[in-house]
Parts: structure tokens; sequence; C-alpha cells
């Protein structure tokens, strides 16, 4: 085959016609009927789940937690911020414990912990706070190109504001590079904002030099830890972080409650986003919810004395999946830094095959597609991210290895690519024409 071939001749080979055979299309129209299949299956309770690999989405709720919840839904009721009675009391006690179980879990004063709905409204908290209560004297945030869109829509929201914002890439290993970061700061840098470890690829930032660098600086450091916190030690003190924003359905605990670290000593200043009664220091109105705030204590706790296991444990199927896969396929890349990374969020491109097409044909297990961040734009979307948790099992482990080496064999011998390639032919070496 010469170093030209026309979408004519590759028609009669492949699902759809696109000049560089990208199956994009027809893996977005297989998702909507996979998704009307799904929907219209919704009633057959008697069909079986798949089984659950997806913990960088959502957690399940730990029964310790669930437990610590549960009188505070039902018998202990009161609003925490009723001074005048035992119902009050008895909410506002459970609050505190709570405040002090997150902050132990960070190495943090329990006055610095300020209770949110969620990473993301932390996240907006931190970014559009600190740079409107400072905008008088400094307008400049750094962040990165991969953070959570919270970040980067908060960023674009004080760009409209005025503020000059700098999206810093990251290497091809997915980490940041410290001396480009420090070349960026700015006498009117007020805010760094990096997140500590990466949903989509599980990379791990220096975030101890980043805030060294940053104190030095005298700039603010927030970081998205959401991803982080319960799962690999975190010491804010240490890392000289400013703000961080925790979420508790990551770390095991319920859905719609967060937190937010904010620095006492030296203090750090927030305009405010919401008005009303001033609880939470006068940085969140409204009324705490005193059920999903012991659970995200009870998350926090359950995470502290867990850690080490967890770890071991994550670490150990982590490997377990990787090696399986890497030994019964050829051309599998593991995503992001091998080593500078949480062992339980793995992404992986599998290349000449489509992820979305994947995705759909492991519907046995439930999985994402991830950015393939720092990737060759080849394998761009042919990524698949698994997430191991404290549940995971080693039999889910390989029951995944077992479906996934067996659709990317299937679906590679589907694709004109696979066969080229098998051919001898340097696909980059051809000029794609299109008619």
């Amino acid at each position: 085959m010469n170093g030209t071939v026309t979408r004519k001749l590759l028609c009669t080979m492949c699902v759809t016609c696109s000049p560089r055979l990208n199956f994009s299309q027809s893996a977005r129209s297989a998702t909507l009927k996979q998704k009307g299949l799904i929907k219209s299956r919704e009633l057959e309770k008697d069909e079986l789940r798949p089984l659950y690999m997806d913990f960088q989405a959502t957690t399940p709720m730990d029964p310790r937690v669930l437990d610590a919840m549960l009188p505070y839904q039902v018998n202990y009721y009161g609003n925490p911020h009723s001074r005048t009675h035992a119902y009050g009391w008895e909410s506002e006690g459970a609050m505190e414990k709570a405040r002090k179980q997150v902050a132990a879990l960070i190495g943090a004063d329990p006055r610095e912990i300020v209770f949110t709905s969620g990473a993301t409204e932390s996240n907006n908290m931190s970014i559009k706070g600190v740079a409107r209560f400072y905008k008088a004297k400094k307008k400049h945030i750094i962040t990165t190109q991969i953070e959570h869109k919270c970040v980067l829509d908060s960023c674009r929201v004080l760009e409209a504001e005025g503020f000059d914002v700098t999206y810093l890439p990251v290497k091809s290993n997915g980490l940041i590079d410290l001396k480009q970061l420090e070349e960026t700061i700015r006498p009117d840098t007020c805010l760094v904002s990096v997140m500590t470890v990466n949903n989509e690829i599980g990379v791990k930032q220096p975030i101890k030099e980043i805030g060294h660098l940053c104190h030095s600086k005298n700039v603010f450091l927030h970081t998205d830890a959401a991803q982080a916190v319960g799962k690999i030690p975190v010491d804010v003190n240490d890392w000289k972080v400013d703000l961080m924003s925790i979420s508790a359905h990551k770390i095991y605990g319920p859905k719609g409650v967060g937190a937010l670290f904010v620095r006492r000593r030296p203090r750090i200043r927030l305009e405010a986003l919401q008005s009303g009664g001033g609880q939470e220091r006068g940085l969140r109105s409204g009324t705490v919810p005193t059920p999903l705030a012991v659970g995200l204590g009870a998350a926090c706790e359950v995470a502290q004395q867990e850690l080490e296991y967890d770890h071991e444990h994550v670490t150990m199927l982590a490997k377990r999946l990787v090696e399986k896969i890497m030994s019964e396929i050829p051309d599998v890349v593991l995503n992001g830094d091998p080593e500078q990374r949480y062992p339980g969020c793995i992404n992986l491109s599998f290349a000449y095959v489509e992820g979305e097409s994947l995705l759909m044909a492991l519907k046995d297990v439930a999985l994402s597609s991830g950015r393939a961040i720092g990737t060759d734009e080849d394998l761009a979307h042919s990524s698949i991210r698994f997430g191991i948790g404290r549940f995971t099992t080693e039999e889910e482990v390989d029951f995944t290895v077992e479906r996934c080496v067996q659709q990317v064999k299937r679906l590679r011998e589907m694709s004109p690519l696979w066969e080229m390639v098998q051919e001898g032919i340097d696909l980059k070496s051809i000029k794609w024409t299109q008619h």
C-alpha cells in the first residue's frame, strides 16, 4: 500500500468515514443506544448489576459512616445553630466533633474547617473568595490546564471580571513543571491552585514543593484534594497549604457535604459567596446539615484508621490489574507518572481501540472513559479509567481483566488500523486524504 490512502478505499473496512478513521461518531451513536437500553432496563429488577470499578466518580458509603449518621437523621434532629435548648446543643456537639475529625485527618486546627456542600463549592469559595478579597492589590491567578471543571470555570468567571489567569500546561507524565511555575509567579499573583491527585490519571502533584515555593513568594496556595484526602497522608502545615477542598463522597461518606480548610495563621481572608445567617465564621451562611457533617467526620475518622491498610490493599489490586492486562494485550499504555501517583486511579490507553466503544462493550463492569493527559494524540481517545477502592476484591479485578482482554481483542479484530499495523505499515507515514 502506498503512502496515500483514500477514504473511498477505507470505507469498505471502517464503520464511519472520517479523514483519520476517527470512530467517535459511531461511538457516540452507540453510547446513545446504550443509554436508551439502560433506561429501558431500569424496571427489570432481577437482572444483575455490573460490578463497580469507578471509585474516582464516587464511593459506596462505609457502613460505619451510616451507623454514625442514623441517630441524627431520626432522634437528634435539632438545628445545630439553636443555642436555647438541648436539641440544638446535641446537634452542635455532633457538628463540632465532626469538625475535629476532619481536622485531625489533614493536620489542621478544627477552627480552620468550614463545612460546605462538597468540593465544587469549596473550590468556588477558595478561588473566587480569595481573588475578590485581594483584588485591589493583586489580580493574577495561576492554575493548571488539567484541573477539575469547577476550578477552570471559576477562573474563567474571574477573567470576565478583569483578573489575569495563567493556565499552566503539564509535562508528558502529567506533573507540573516547578521551574515554569516559579517563573510564572508575579508580584501581583494572589493565588495558585493545583489539584493534589488528578481525578483522570491519578498523578500526585508535588504539593509540598509548590507550597514552600508559594510561601517564599508570599502567594496563597489552594489545592483541590478531593481525590487525595483519606487516601494518602496529608498535612496542611508540612505542605504549607493555605486552602484545601475536601469531599465526603470520595472517601466513603455521604453525598452533598464537604469541607474547606482555611488557614488561620497567617490568616487567609475570603469574600463570602452567599449571604445569610453568617454561619461557619461568616464564610458559608446556611444551616449546617448535622447528619451529613457527622457522616463526613466519621468517614475521615475511618479513613485515618484504615489509611495504611487501604493503601496496601489498593496498591496490590492495582498492580494485579495492570500487570495482567499488559501481559495479555500488546500496545497498552499507562497514562501518568508511574511513581508519583495514587495507585487506585488507573488510566490505560488501548491503541487502535476507541475508548467509548470499549466502554460500551464492557457492560458488565462500571467504568469511565477519561482524558489521557500528556499522551500522544493517537491514544487520546483510547483511554479507560479503572477505579479501585476499599471494597474492591481480587475476584472483581480478575473478572475485569478477563472481560477487558476479551473485548479489546474483539474490537482490534474489527479495526482496519490494527490490521495495517499487523501488516507492518507505519500509520504515521500515511497521508490521509479526504474526498
